[in-house]
């Protein structure tokens, strides 16, 4: 369900014509005009960095500690959630719908506003990091972080005139969708290393 609205505000935007929620859009787009100059561009142009290409290295360091405590499995799960989905979900949308960004984008922006990469990439990336480095008790105390990393990728791509709004609440929505489906493909895999780490017997 997470994945059908993506697909179906991508499908009323490929469709020619404003969607029905492009007046919310504008409504947001024109509430946070602001200075490109000031504390709030900074630290929006401090998330620019790292929801961009800057960004992968998080995960990459991730993946590193993980394969050398032997959990290769993690890291195969955090390496197919948090980078290879980006380019098999997003860029697939934003060639296929291709819509135009806001005006004057205030940082350096690609072709394809729909849908935003920076906060599906920060999903994935807060939600596969809850289930490999924390127990199911503990996470709950990730979610607070975790979830307002994510509400300030989205501001800034709006802040900085990156994106429309509902591009980041649709970049959201698929990567909680897209990451669903890989726990459950990798639910075997990680429940193997579970038992093995129990044994002391990962690098087996």
């Amino acid at each position: 369900m997470l994945l059908l609205v993506p697909l179906a505000a991508g499908l009323l935007l490929s469709g020619g014509g404003a969607p029905f929620f492009q007046e919310v859009d504008d409504r947001w787009a024109a509430w946070v005009v602001g200075s490109p100059h000031g504390a709030a561009a900074d630290f929006a142009t401090v998330l620019d960095r790292l929801g961009g290409p800057l960004g992968t290295v998080l995960p990459l360091v991730l993946i590193g500690c993980l394969c050398v405590y032997g959990r290769w499995r993690s890291g195969l799960f955090v390496f197919t959630a948090a980078i290879l989905a980006n380019m098999l979900v997003v860029l697939p949308l934003k060639q296929l719908v291709d819509r135009p960004r806001p005006p004057h984008p205030w940082v350096l922006v690609n072709g394809g506003s729909f849908p935003s990469g920076q906060v599906f990439s920060a999903v994935t990336l807060v939600i596969a990091a809850a289930v490999v480095l924390f127990p199911p008790r503990a996470r709950r105390w990730w979610w607070i972080p975790g979830g307002a990393y994510v509400l300030a990728m989205m501001w800034s791509r709006t802040w900085l005139h990156a994106q429309w709004l509902s591009d980041t609440f649709v970049g959201a929505l698929a990567g909680a969708g897209t990451w669903l489906l890989l726990w459950r493909l990798f639910a075997r895999l990680l429940d193997t290393e579970a038992e093995r780490a129990a044994t002391n017997s990962l690098w087996l």
